[in-house]
C-alpha cells in the first residue's frame, strides 16, 4: 500500500496508508501541504479542524499531528471512510479524531449534532478539482453556520476555478500550478 509523510508534529515522519495507483483521489502535494500549514500554523493549537472532501485524510491528519483539539473528517468513499479511521487508529489519535460518512452536498447541519463541535476554527476543503464545487461547499458551510467568528476556511481548488466571494471574504490566494489556495474568513 503506498503512503504519505507526515511533515511535521507529533506524528513526524510517520507514514499515512493510501490506495495505490489511486485514480479517484488526488492527494494534496507535500509541497502545497508544507505551504499549507506554514500559513496556518499561528492558528493550529487547539483548533477545532473540519477536512471536508478528506479523500486520505492527509491534510487533517496532518493537521492532528500539528497540535489541533479536534479534527471531523467528511468523506462520501467508504473506502476512503474506512481508510482514514484505520490511519487514525494506527497513529492512536482516536480520542481527538471523528470520521462521517456523508454527502457534503446534503448540507453540512448535522455536523452540529454529529460532530459534536459547534463551530470550528479551521475548515478545508479539497473537493474534486473537475467538480468546481468550491462556491456551492462555502454557501454550505455559511448555511450551516459552522465557521467560528475569527476562524478561516480554506478551498484547494483548479486555477482556473473562480470561486465567488459572497459567502466569505478571500484574504490570500497562493498558486502551485494548477492548484490554488484560497483562504477566505468571515
Amino acid at each position: 500500500m503506498a503512503g504519505i509523510i507526515i511533515i511535521s508534529g507529533k506524528f513526524r515522519g510517520r507514514k499515512i496508508k493510501t490506495v495505490p495507483d489511486d485514480r479517484i483521489i488526488r492527494p494534496i502535494l507535500s509541497r502545497i501541504k508544507k505551504s499549507l500549514f506554514d500559513i496556518i500554523n499561528p492558528r493550529i493549537k487547539g483548533a477545532n479542524f473540519l477536512d471536508l472532501y478528506a479523500g486520505s485524510g492527509a491534510v487533517g491528519i496532518e493537521a492532528l499531528s500539528r497540535g489541533v483539539k479536534n479534527v471531523v473528517f467528511v468523506e462520501l468513499n467508504k473506502i476512503y471512510v474506512d481508510l482514514i479511521t484505520k490511519n487514525i487508529e494506527i497513529l492512536g489519535g482516536e480520542d481527538n479524531a471523528k470520521v462521517c460518512h456523508a454527502n457534503i452536498h446534503d448540507g453540512l447541519a448535522w455536523l452540529k449534532v454529529e460532530g459534536r463541535i459547534k463551530h470550528f476554527s479551521l475548515i478545508f476543503l479539497g473537493p474534486p478539482y473537475k467538480d468546481f464545487i468550491v462556491t456551492k461547499t462555502l454557501e454550505l458551510i455559511s448555511k450551516a453556520n459552522l465557521l467560528s467568528p475569527n476562524g478561516m476556511v480554506i478551498a484547494q481548488h483548479h486555477k482556473k476555478e473562480n470561486v465567488n466571494q459572497e459567502y466569505f471574504k478571500l484574504v490570500r490566494q497562493e498558486n502551485y500550478g494548477d492548484s490554488k489556495l484560497s483562504f477566505f474568513t468571515q
